[in-house]
């Protein structure tokens, strides 16, 4: 986000306002356990988020079938149940509760700092730039050899159109996340 020069919806008093109802509206509907940081501020601006990028990253290098369900991990942690993912010991119970084995958490977690891991999380966010990303959940969607960037978590019914498939809404009945994992 910093670097297309756009703030988070937070920093911007209407905008972080809206954010706390559009969240309720969108875990209601969707039926996905979302919960704002009770320290938003600090959780999403101050910390960030470099670490688990590191991490997920390290991950994806080495074990990419593990990256889907540790981004999910990571995700309920600061979104559903106000935790932290900056330290190693979070990012330990994380990858833990993905499924992933001591020795590749080990491994990642040694890598968070390697030169090779820096330089494909870079490559990753210059390619998101590339695209016009400016913020996050951005995606991609290729069609006759052509990009399109959609952005928010409520384009999907545009993305199916887009693609020529018919959106049948949250199918929570699909969902990896139920209320019994928080």
């Amino acid at each position: 986000m910093n670097e297309s020069g756009n703030s988070p919806p937070a920093m911007v008093p209407n905008k972080g306002k809206f954010m706390i109802q559009d969240l309720e509206n969108m875990r209601k509907f969707v039926g996905v356990p979302i919960v704002q940081p009770s320290d938003f501020m600090g959780t999403i601006i101050a910390k960030g988020s470099l670490n688990a990028q590191r991490l997920l990253t390290a991950v994806n290098l080495s074990n990419p079938s593990l990256t889907e369900e540790l981004t999910r991990q990571l995700y309920l942690r600061v979104w559903s149940r106000d935790e932290d993912i900056t330290e190693s010991d979070s990012l330990r119970e994380a990858a833990a509760a993905a499924g992933v084995s001591t020795a590749v958490i080990d491994d990642a977690l040694n890598k968070l700092k390697d030169a090779a891991v820096k330089k494909q999380l870079k490559a990753t966010t210059d390619e998101a730039l590339e695209y016009g990303a400016f913020g996050a959940p951005t995606i991609v969607v290729h069609k006759n050899g052509t990009p399109q960037l959609f952005f928010g978590s409520d384009r999907m019914e545009l993305i199916a159109w887009y693609i020529g498939e018919k959106y049948e809404g949250p199918l929570k009945e699909l969902s990896k996340v139920t209320s019994s994992k928080l």
